[in-house]
This record gives C-alpha cells, structure tokens and sequence, in this order.
C-alpha cells in the first residue's frame, strides 16, 4: 500500500494552505491518507537537500509531496509540489482551496509558532528519557571507584535525572574496569540507567554530556623530571581535546581533576578543543581548598564543615596561595552557642591561633604543599568527594553567599594576566559559574597573586610544547598575555 508524505516548512504560506486541504481530503474520504512532517526553517534546506539526495529527486521549494511504502521504507516516488498537490486534488476528488492570502500568511505564522512549542516539548520529554552520559577517563584510579556511588544517586544532578557512566583507561587496566564495572551494576541505583568501559580512544567521550578527566598514568610509575611531565601532559590533552570536540556534546562540560599539572591540563584541553566553550572547562581547586579547611578545623578542635570561604589562589598544583582573609567559622565552641542552623560566624583573622606565625608559615605551608605536590597519593575518596561536589553546585547552584576555589581562564580578574588558568574565587549559579570579583585583596594578596602568575608562566614557558600554551592565550577568543 502507498500513502502520500507531505512536508514543508512550519512558515511556509503554500505548506498551510496545501496541509489544510490535505486534512479535509483525510477528514471526508475513507481511503485517503497522508503522512505530515513540518520542519523548521532553519533546518529546511538541508533536510529538503538530504531526502532529495537520498532519492535523486530535483526539488528547492517547500512543500514537497511523494510516495512510498507504508512503512516509509525503500526509495520514495515525487509526486511535486504545492501546484502539483493541488491539481492532483481537483483532478482526482474535485475539491481545490480558495483560501486567501492573508489568511495563508497567518497560518503558517501559527504553525511555526505551534512547531517551536511541540520542539521545546519533545526536547523536555527526551532529557526525561535520555540518561546523561557522563565519561571519566583514567577510570582504574581509586577516586572513580569511590566517585561511581556519588554520581548515581541523585544527589549530584537531581532525583529526575538518570546517568550512563563511561569508564575509559588503556587496556592494561581492563580487569579492573571490568570489575568497576560489575560493583557498579550490583549496587542497582534507580538512577544509574548504564556503566561501561572503554579502552579504544576511538570511541572517547561521544555524546558525553559531563567529562571527568582525572590523573593520567602520570601518578602510577615513576615520577619524571619537570620536561617529561609537561611533555606526556601535553601528548595527552593533544589526544583528549580533538576527541572532546569532535564525539562530545557541544555543550559538554569538562572537569579537570587531580594533581599533576591541573591547570596546564585544563589550558591544554581548551587549547586542542577549541569549539568548547570556555566556560565549560573548569580545574579543580576544592581538594586543596578543602585540606586548609581540615587542617585549620582540628587547629580549632572543631568540625571542618563549619570552615568557610577559604580562597585558593593560583597553580593548583604547584604554587599557590591560601588566602584566609575571607574564612569565617560556624558552630566555633565560643562563649555565644545556638542550635545547630545557627548562623553566627567569626573571621578566622579575628581568632588568636592566627597570631601563631610559626603554625601559619610552617606545620600549615608544609601540609598543604605536599598535597599539592605530584608525590602526595590518596586512596580516592576526598577527590571523588570534591568532583561530585563541584559538579552538584554546577548543576544545582553553591550556597547562597559561599565561596567556591576553582580554576579558570583568567580574564584579567584581580590584574591576573589573560589567557592562563588561575585558581580564584567564584560562585555557581543558574547552571554556570561566575568569579567573585568584587572580593577585595590586600597589597600582600595582590604582590603574591603576581609571584604565583609568573610562576605559572614560567613553568609553561619551559616546555618544549611551549608553542602550543602560545597558542593557547591567543586562540580565536583573542586572549593575551599581558603584565
């Protein structure tokens, strides 16, 4: 059996005017059928173009009305277009349409305004169904197996929304993706629609909605000298950022983790993956953030979770800057108390413990730099810990006046020069991210916001892949080195 298949534009004046008859000649005769699809008109051409290309049809002008099986399957017969349409109409069944032109116009002004809605419909009926793809690479490092539970259960991006996990690490570590990936199935989270893995790059990130890039093999042999490091992070992110732009979603968002040369890293995957907004490349300052917190909590004998608005400044892991003019306290054993949501806080500046400069510039300083260091190892949990963290305040906002570390493509915040990834303060808000720029600095901030800028320009600068950081800070979002 044959059935009609009609489609135009949603604009089209001669589409509503022809759809019209076509949907008295379906309403008045038993075996007339017709199959309608609208296209907008931005994506009329190329479909008009593809389905003539498809047939070897010649056709430019919508509506256009052909033939085929009923199933819509095999090549399709032309049968024209809207003049053909309706000679064919009075020909065959003796009805034509006398409808007027303004009449025409205001329909098919109607029908585009009835095909948006039904798009902006579909498009919230599919991200109902369609699971977000989320891809970590080095996926055998412990921070994934800790991190899988936290992405699965609804807390990171919502109790509506469903996740498929991608698991990506050379094949040496197939057992243990494989093994990753059996756990993760046997905890049955309503919410985890998928795991799996990959070890063929060819098939990297596609679809991916949210890329997770954690330390790379970097972490697990033998450490290299700086040259090397800087060379095997280069030739990975010259790997990554193609595959991110070419398989990932346009709007992908991309978070870089760990502590071998994060911000490089993050600076290098914009380089490779220019499409990708650069806002949606973001490296993770929180771990740090977070261990100040701690170290400063069991200073005070208190929780860590009443530190706040501790600032990471700077190469997250290499040399940074703590900046606690900002921490405040909760929940401190002073001499006023309150129920637990009570909201009294103190400046860690105003407290005594800070006059100890030895605590301040030894035992403190020398923690937090060996956490930023390449040789400091973890067993994965306070990183996976602080991504689905960043992750739930990038999808579901941070709170209300809370200060977040990350690093970001400096824009000339805070006289930091443009084009390199520098850790600042920023808030989450609304599905993105903004720097916090009214944070006001001291001369002391500032002088050392300068030492940590060239520090981290120098350490790029020493590459032999110092060409492509060049190419970094002036690609096509015109950023520039400037002092």
């Amino acid at each position: 059996m044959l059935i009609p298949l009609f489609s135009g534009k949603a604009d089209c004046p001669h589409f509503a005017k022809a759809e019209l008859l076509a949907d008295y000649l379906q309403i008045n005769l038993p075996n007339f059928k017709i199959h309608k699809i609208t296209q907008h008109p931005d994506k009329w051409e190329k479909w008009l173009h593809d389905i003539c290309e498809k047939n070897g049809w010649k056709h430019k002008r919508s509506p256009i009305v052909w033939r085929e099986l009923l199933d819509r399957g095999g090549k399709g017969l032309l049968l024209g277009g809207f003049n053909d349409f309706m000679e064919h109409a009075q020909h065959y069944y003796g009805i034509t349409s006398d409808m007027l032109s303004e009449q025409m116009l205001r329909i098919a002004e109607e029908n585009l305004q009835t095909h948006i809605e039904i798009e902006k419909e579909e498009e919230y009926i599919k991200s109902l169904i369609d699971p977000l793809q989320v891809w970590i690479s080095s996926a055998s490092a412990p921070a994934c197996y800790n991190l899988i539970p936290l992405l699965a259960n609804g807390e990171v991006f919502g109790m509506a929304t469903e996740v498929s996990i991608h698991l990506l690490d050379s094949s040496h570590y197939k057992e243990i993706l494989h093994g990753i990936v059996m756990e993760a199935q046997d905890l049955a989270f309503p919410l985890l629609r998928s795991v799996s893995m990959h070890t063929e790059l060819d098939d990297a990130f596609v679809q991916a909605d949210v890329v997770i890039l954690l330390d790379d093999i970097l972490l697990q042999h033998e450490i290299p000298s700086l040259e090397d490091c800087i060379r095997q992070v280069t030739e990975q992110c010259k790997v990554y950022g193609p595959l991110i732009e070419k398989n990932a979603n346009s709007r992908v968002k991309v978070i870089v983790s760990g502590k071998t040369f994060v911000n490089l890293r993050a600076l290098m995957i914009m380089t490779f993956a220019p499409s990708i907004d650069g806002q949606n490349v973001i490296a993770l300052a929180m771990f740090l953030e977070n261990a100040a917190k701690a170290m400063l909590a069991r200073k005070l004998n208190m929780s860590s979770a009443g530190v706040k608005d501790v600032i990471v400044w700077g190469n997250i892991s290499g040399n940074s800057y703590i900046d606690l003019s900002k921490a405040k306290v909760y929940r401190y054993d002073s001499a006023i108390w309150g129920p637990p949501n009570f909201s009294r806080h103190f400046y860690i500046k105003n407290l005594s413990f800070l006059d100890d400069s030895n605590w301040v510039r030894s035992e403190f300083a020398f923690v937090l730099s060996s956490l930023s260091s390449r040789e400091h190892h973890c067993l994965g949990m306070s990183p996976a810990h602080v991504i689905a963290t960043v992750l739930r305040y990038w999808y579901q906002d941070s709170p209300p006046g809370e200060i977040v570390s990350m690093g970001i493509l400096s824009e000339g915040q805070f006289c930091i020069p443009e084009g390199i990834i520098f850790s600042m303060p920023v808030r989450f808000q609304d599905g993105s991210w903004e720097v916090i720029t009214e944070t006001e600095i001291n001369e002391e901030t500032q002088e050392a916001l300068k030492r940590l800028a060239h520090d981290l320009i120098q350490v790029m600068s020493l590459s032999i892949y110092s060409k492509y950081w060049f190419k970094a800070v002036s690609y096509n979002r015109g950023h520039k080195i400037r002092f």
